[in-house]
């Protein structure tokens, strides 16, 4: 796998470097946003690492110009910036993901190898079934035992990322990442209503519930019999 790593803090850097080569990566490293624009744009890498503040082209503006030529190679964004403002604008300028400084190395790597496998998976992907709920992304469609069910976009989308996850527990900040955009005030209870509308859905009428609320931790569409 082969990863580019545009930053320009020398020593965060090398802190970078060192751990994703000692993890069996091929890394290649741009000091500033214009050496790592041309870099990702004229040559081939499975994951790119943004640092948000650069010098020359910030790393944004290097995210919107991969993803307006339709590059769409996944890219996780580091930055001291954590407000939640900060990371919706990340996410809206195409980033996959949002890491904030300071950060462990085992977290990077792990939000590394997910958006890669989201990717590798969201471009083969055409059919998502548990137990006997399928999900047919390219007729957005949705079916339990033959029933079709009308789902609203943002039921649709929580439902789609609950199957890519199936048999995990899913908590309140991965859905409120990975479904809402940060959109709405945490502190609500509009992942309770949503996740509630759903169960009503796939659940109700049918012998085994699949949509379960581990208490303390979130949420599991389980599909073990």
């Amino acid at each position: 796998m082969r990863l580019l790593l545009i930053e320009d803090d020398f020593s965060v850097a090398e802190y970078i470097v060192k751990g994703l080569k000692e993890s069996g990566y091929t890394v290649e490293h741009a000091s500033d946003g214009k050496t790592g624009l041309v870099k990702a744009t004229t040559e081939e890498f499975d994951a790119l690492i943004v640092d948000r503040m650069l010098p020359n082209v910030d790393g944004l503006t290097i995210i919107q110009t991969l993803r307006a030529a339709n590059d769409s190679t996944p890219a996780l964004i580091l930055s001291a910036l954590g407000e939640v403002d900060d990371r919706v604008k990340g996410l809206k300028a195409g980033g996959d993901d949002y890491l904030v400084k300071p950060f462990a190395f085992a977290e990077l790597l792990a939000r590394i190898e997910v958006i890669m496998r989201r990717h590798e998976s969201s471009s083969t992907v055409t059919r998502l079934k548990v137990a006997d709920l399928e999900m047919d992304l390219l007729a957005h469609k949705v079916t339990r035992a033959g029933q079709v069910f009308n789902l609203q976009p943002r039921e649709y989308k929580l439902l789609e990322y609950l199957m890519r996850h199936a048999g995990q527990v899913v908590t309140r900040t991965m859905l409120l990442e990975n479904v809402w955009d940060y959109h709405f005030d945490p502190q609500t209870n509009v992942i309770d209503v949503h996740i509630s509308r759903l169960r009503q859905k796939i659940d109700k009428g049918f012998d085994r519930p699949l949509l379960s609320t581990v208490r303390g931790a979130g949420y599991m569409l389980d599909d073990a019999e």
